[in-house]
């Protein structure tokens, strides 16, 4: 599934719990080391709690000891945006979903080889499914009701901005 997913604030907040609301529709950030992913080491495909986009796969997590969960990049084809971000007095580069706005987190320049990226997400704003079999990034997925880990998800594309960043490095999501 592709096309953009608009929803009013008040389906949003219907849709989403109250802390997958603040974060992915009101920009906030959850605490380091709360999150249900931080330290999730099981095989599978990370998606957009609000629409089911797939964003990242398991394959690209690391523990980077911020307490969010990170990852080197997006999975193949993944609807991720980035916008500079100016909040808190300093520049950083937002992650939102491609298909529906939400925020994600943000993505800084220390992260390891290949990439040297740590893309920092909110696992406020993931849904995990779980890889079914030996091999498998992640089970195939339908539509979603948007409320937590057990969603089921779907996906778009994947841009990066040519522009040069600046971050102040251990910053959260």
């Amino acid at each position: 599934m592709t096309d953009d997913v608009k929803r009013t604030d008040e389906e949003w907040a219907a849709r989403l719990d109250p802390e997958q609301y603040r974060v992915t529709r009101l920009k906030g950030t959850e605490r380091p080391f709360t999150g249900a992913y931080h330290d999730c080491t099981r095989r599978g495909r990370y998606r957009c709690v609000c629409c089911g986009a797939e964003l990242f796969r398991s394959e690209s997590k690391f523990d980077s000891g911020t307490g969010w969960p990170s990852f080197r990049q997006p999975a193949p084809g993944a609807a991720i945006r980035e916008e500079e971000d100016r909040s808190l007095w300093m520049l950083r580069t937002e992650v939102q979903c491609g298909r529906c706005d939400a925020h994600l987190g943000h993505v800084f320049p220390d992260g390891p080889a290949p990439t040297g990226l740590r893309y920092c997400i909110n696992s406020a704003a993931l849904s995990f499914d779980e890889a079914q079999q030996a091999g498998d990034a992640g089970s195939p997925v339908g539509e979603a009701t948007g409320r937590g880990p057990q969603s089921q998800r779907s996906s778009r594309t994947s841009t990066r901005p040519s522009r040069t960043r600046t971050a102040r490095v251990g910053t959260g999501s």
